[in-house]
């Protein structure tokens, strides 16, 4: 089997390669910016801009993938508030491209768009936990324009037929993430403070809230197996099933480490429209695909701080 991954560059394209070749098996391509490296032997890479869907077009027919994961995206909510034209151009217009793309080749591949738990926005206690059918009510850019990105893979899927399915994907987390997402930024943070270069306190926005963490490890299966038993126009929740509260990520952090580090409150983190609680239903994804998580919590964001770790450690030779 030929699998492309657009958009591999990114923190979930690194842990969707490895799996796909190790455990699955398959032949895999995969795009990235021209400005972005992926340093690898056992793929072959293209440089693609989405927006350019000629460029788009001709990859596609020399590849002739039968999976498309469809990783390319502007996927920071707090990038989205200070660039909405750019989130809107690359999470919309790139995925129409796409689309289009496969649309007008004589072959009928299986995609998958990945969305977001970001789409349901504000929801309601009673509506915890949040099925696939839950009202969406996008609160900030980025969850909008996932919440069209998946309205559009529908309309394409009963329109012409396409092979196409749909993720609501819940917070993902693991090494190498980038410390603009929240538990990245506290263990770089605890990081830091153990090798001395900042002061022993951390700083943090909004504690309160809680959200459905997934390691990123488990979130690509559930990947694979969906886009191999996915029905195509459905779309399924992916997250662990279970919310957490900020402040008890940061507290099971603060554990790994045996430096005495304050927290103080930022006001400059916090969002400007933030929701209480998310947490997945994952019900559908399971009695689809049999997929469940396998690493435990504490597993992941001990992972997450010995790679900050190291990389601090790292930049200090």
């Amino acid at each position: 089997m030929k699998a492309l991954i657009i958009g591999g560059a990114g923190f979930v394209g690194s842990y969707l390669i490895d799996h796909l070749k190790q455990d699955c098996g398959w032949t895999v391509y995969v795009t990235k910016l021209e400005n972005e490296v992926i340093e690898r032997t056992d793929i072959e890479v293209f440089n693609l801009n989405i927006l350019e869907k000629g460029s788009v077009s001709a990859l596609l027919n020399r590849t002739r993938p039968d999976y498309i994961f469809h990783l390319a995206a502007q996927s920071s909510v707090s990038l989205s508030w200070k660039n909405p034209t750019l989130t809107i151009d690359v999470n919309i217009k790139g995925t129409v491209n796409v689309l289009e793309a496969i649309r007008e080749l004589d072959y009928n591949p299986r995609i998958l768009l990945i969305g977001s738990g970001e789409e349901y926005g504000h929801v309601q206690p009673e509506e915890i936990p949040i099925n696939e059918s839950n009202a969406i009510r996008p609160g900030n850019i980025y969850a909008a324009t996932k919440a069209c990105q998946n309205m559009i893979g529908k309309i394409y899927a009963d329109a012409y037929q396409m092979n196409i399915i749909m993720v609501r994907a819940f917070n993902h987390i693991g090494p190498k993430q980038a410390p603009m997402f929240v538990v990245a930024d506290f263990c770089k943070q605890v990081a830091e403070i153990e090798n001395g270069l900042r002061e022993p306190v951390i700083r943090v926005g909004n504690l309160n809230v809680k959200r459905d963490f997934t390691d990123v490890r488990d979130v690509v299966k559930a990947y694979s197996v969906l886009i191999q038993k996915g029905t195509p126009g459905e779309i399924y929740n992916v997250g662990s099933g279970k919310a957490i509260s900020i402040d008890e990520i940061l507290h099971k952090i603060l554990t790994f480490s045996e430096h005495p580090i304050s927290v103080v409150i930022d006001e400059k983190k916090f969002r400007p429209l933030d929701t209480p609680i998310v947490e997945a239903d994952i019900t559908k994804l399971v009695l689809c695909t049999g997929w469940s998580t396998k690493i435990p919590i504490e597993q992941t964001l001990s992972d997450i701080l010995d790679y900050w770790r190291l990389s601090v450690s790292n930049s200090q030779t």
